[in-house]
């Protein structure tokens, strides 16, 4: 096997070719595009079960029957909007003041008392939980999974080929620069994407569950207010909240919502 130049190598990164076809893509009709699919589905049960038990076991479980019974009625409305009802879904309120709310692919349901006190309507838990649902219909669980395993694949065969060079350190500093390269450019703005992706189909199931749409950018401006000294987006796996406000709106300009 002729060793690849580092000029070759740096090509074929930039290129995308460096990334094994290890397996097909499949076309998400939700999304409206094709996504990189390296796992399984019952690879991805298999750990949303594993991950699903050791939430219950760590977390303390609310027992207050208004929470259940709230988190219940929106989930159920949000579940039957999307068309995700193939899954065995599970609706836990986790009694704990941490401001947030989760959703795994094999349809288990964290929402934590202290987001939920945040909430002042129903329309806002369909909110987060539309959000959330959305992600599993798009399968941005697996896809993420995916591009991870790809570019630990995809650097793993870069970092090989550099030290095969004669020049081992300077192949070490620029093994390390592509590891930094691959995370920057490759996986968080996919993440991005998939907030993105998620906030729009979520907007289109509170609609389709009856909910008000508009109090999803309610909800979304009393959020940004609490968040002080928050990280770049550049560097984060969530858009701004101005980004992500601004987005919704002109989804729901475009779908005729408001």
């Amino acid at each position: 096997m002729t060793l690849m130049r580092r000029r070759e190598i740096l090509i074929g990164l930039a290129a995308g070719s460096m990334i094994p076809f290890v397996s097909g893509c499949a076309e998400n009709a939700a999304l409206g595009r094709t996504q990189l699919m390296l796992i399984s589905d019952s690879q991805l049960m298999q750990l949303s079960a594993q991950a699903w038990q050791e939430s219950v076991q760590r977390e303390r479980v609310s027992r207050d029957p208004a929470y259940s019974r709230r988190l219940q009625r929106v989930g159920e409305r949000i579940v039957r909007a999307s068309g995700q009802t193939h899954l065995d879904w599970e609706f836990v309120v986790f009694d704990s003041d941490t401001v947030n709310a989760w959703v795994l692919p094999n349809g288990k349901v964290g929402f934590y008392k202290g987001i939920l006190d945040l909430m002042e309507t129903d329309d806002h838990v369909a909110t987060v939980m539309g959000h959330e649902i959305g992600h599993i219909a798009g399968r941005h669980s697996a896809e993420r999974a995916s591009q991870q395993m790809a570019a630990q694949v995809g650097l793993s065969l870069v970092t090989s080929a550099l030290n095969s060079n004669a020049d081992i350190a300077y192949s070490d500093q620029l093994g390390a620069a592509l590891g930094m390269g691959v995370s920057l450019g490759i996986i968080l703005p996919y993440s991005r994407q998939h907030e993105y992706e998620a906030d729009r189909l979520g907007i289109d199931y509170m609609v389709a569950a009856g909910y008000d749409p508009r109090q999803a950018i309610d909800f979304w401006l009393a959020m940004s207010a609490t968040h002080q000294g928050g990280q770049l987006e550049f560097a984060s796996t969530h858009p701004s909240d101005e980004h992500r406000i601004a987005a919704m709106r002109e989804h729901m300009a475009a779908r005729g919502y408001v």
